[in-house]
């Protein structure tokens, strides 16, 4: 079967044999003519299968036929976990759609916003962001998704995780009703599948292999070793010169800096890419190692998606992930186009319940490798060698459980029933009457003791005390009970004089004048 055949125009069939695409693979063959009739579509396959070509041909053959989007408007949009992703599906489109004269443009972090916001203003055919900055673009109105036609979530069991699912939930607020979905990942746990049945209207399913079984070229490896013993035995297996090129997985980014920096002591290269490195640092990393330049590249579970370079040979598991799902993304970087790998995890004792889940969930178990004969010698002599290179190993970082937050209280409990709230005894405040030896009056009464409430210090007197301000001078203020104060009594006087002055007519207010005294 060739592309044609499944019913793509000849500009994408002449893309894809410039790319040297000739056949459909099978997510490919069977996900297009679904597309391509309209339908959503919830696509499950290994990493590797050809699932970007799989949503991308049909889609530019479906924009091709419409009109040219408006100013700040995005035909289609592809939400991606990472920026390495974003890349890559955006690289992909391009190529494919390099006859069809549709505009592509990417938005993440790390990266200009004032380009993007350039890119949004003559509007874009295709569009591929990160949620974050997708958002933030949204907010400052350069982004409108008012007439979107395509949505499509790729890696969407990541995408829906509990990081994603509130930044997506309002994009999808914003999108038209009318519209066609598609989620494509590797995995789908069952919980997953159905939050993504929310998203999507009548679905079709297309799966390839069961949901989370790993590639079948991949040859599978694991060895028992203590946390501390972990680097050198790394060491000693990047120096087999099988090795061509190398992922190594940790799981948090100060282990994969340690990872490179202990490296670089025993005089092996590599490069480090995770969260807290800036976009152009990450763009030199993946492209020295895209390149050949450094062969190792260390790596954590946030840029195991989105990395697709051919020739990795090996992935090195540093650190076993403690979500099952993310083993299967990591040593998908290897068996990529037809290729083998190979995959060695490290295993410490605290993370032997991590094996279990994942021998469960790949329903396979990973081959046992010993350790080196001589390994206890050369990790001595390998840490000797570091420590006249470097000085000291850093320590690693302690790693804590974190159990599920504890909710913060907002407001004290208050008794229900009818029951009255009784309050405590606070030391700041006042006795009632009764304490002080006085007798306890209501608020209103108009027999009151002002001396039985002591004045602050500093504080002007009440006025309901009986006491008036002191001038400035200190004198006190004559009173004046039921009587005008002196200003008062003579502009009363002078208002009096000017009324019986006034002239007798009706628009002052004196009686009317009747209309023979009018015509007069």
């Amino acid at each position: 079967m060739s592309f044609s055949d499944l019913g793509l125009a000849e500009p994408l069939v002449r893309a894809l044999e410039a790319k040297g695409y000739a056949e459909p693979t099978p997510i490919q063959a069977q996900a297009i003519p679904k597309l391509l009739d309209g339908h959503d579509l919830l696509g499950i396959a290994q990493t590797g299968t050809g699932k970007t070509a799989a949503f991308v041909l049909p889609s530019i053959q479906r924009l091709a036929e419409g009109k040219r989007p408006l100013p700040y408007h995005c035909r289609m949009l592809v939400l991606a976990p990472t920026r390495e992703l974003a890349t890559q599906i955006a690289d992909n489109a391009r190529g494919y759609g390099k006859f069809s004269k549709l505009s592509v443009a990417t938005v993440f972090g790390g990266t200009s916003i004032g380009r993007n916001r350039q890119d949004m203003s003559r509007g874009v055919d295709l569009l591929v962001a990160t949620p974050g900055r997708l958002l933030d673009l949204v907010d400052q109105r350069y982004v409108n998704l008012s007439m979107l036609e395509i949505l499509v979530l790729d890696e969407a069991d990541q995408m829906l995780d509990l990081g994603f699912i509130h930044a997506l939930r309002r994009i999808v607020k914003l999108l038209p009703h009318q519209r066609q979905s598609l989620f494509f990942s590797a995995t789908m746990p069952k919980a997953i599948r159905e939050l993504a049945d929310q998203f999507l209207t009548d679905p079709a399913t297309v799966s390839i292999k069961p949901a989370a079984t790993t590639a079948e070229r991949v040859d599978q490896y694991v060895t028992f070793v203590g946390q501390r013993e972990k680097q050198a035995l790394l060491t000693i297996r990047l120096a087999d010169p099988a090795i061509d090129r190398a992922l190594v997985f940790t799981r948090t980014k100060h282990g994969a800096d340690r990872v490179v920096k202990l490296l670089a002591g025993n005089g092996i290269a590599a490069h480090a890419i995770h969260g807290n490195k800036s976009q152009p640092q990450r763009e030199k990393a993946l492209g020295a190692f895209k390149s050949g330049r450094v062969n190792i590249l260390v790596a954590t579970d946030i840029a195991a998606r989105g990395i697709d370079v051919s020739g990795v040979s090996h992935v090195f598991n540093f650190e076993l992930p403690n979500v099952a799902e993310q083993y299967v993304h990591r040593i998908g970087r290897t068996a990529r186009a037809g290729a083998s790998g190979i995959a060695v995890s490290f295993c410490a004792d605290d993370e032997r319940a991590y094996l279990r889940d994942i021998e469960r969930l790949t329903r396979q178990k990973v081959t046992v490798s010993p350790l080196p004969d001589d390994f206890v010698a050369v990790a001595a002599r390998l840490q000797a060698e570091r420590t006249r290179s470097i000085g000291a190993d850093p320590a690693p970082r302690e790693e804590r459980e974190r159990g599920p937050r504890r909710p913060r209280a907002t407001h004290k409990a208050m008794p229900t029933g009818g029951a009255q709230r009784q309050r405590g005894p606070r030391s700041d405040r006042q006795p009632t009457g009764e304490a002080r030896g006085v007798r306890a009056e209501r608020p209103n009464s108009p027999h009151r003791d002002s001396a039985a409430r002591p004045q602050q210090e500093g504080r002007r007197p009440h006025k309901a005390n009986g006491q008036r301000a002191p001038h400035r001078n200190g004198e006190a203020r004559p009173h004046h009970h039921g009587e005008a104060r002196p200003h008062q009594e003579a502009h009363r006087q002078d208002g009096q004089d000017r009324r019986r002055n006034r002239p007798n007519n009706a628009r002052r207010g004196g009686p009317r004048r009747s209309s023979g005294e009018a015509r007069g």
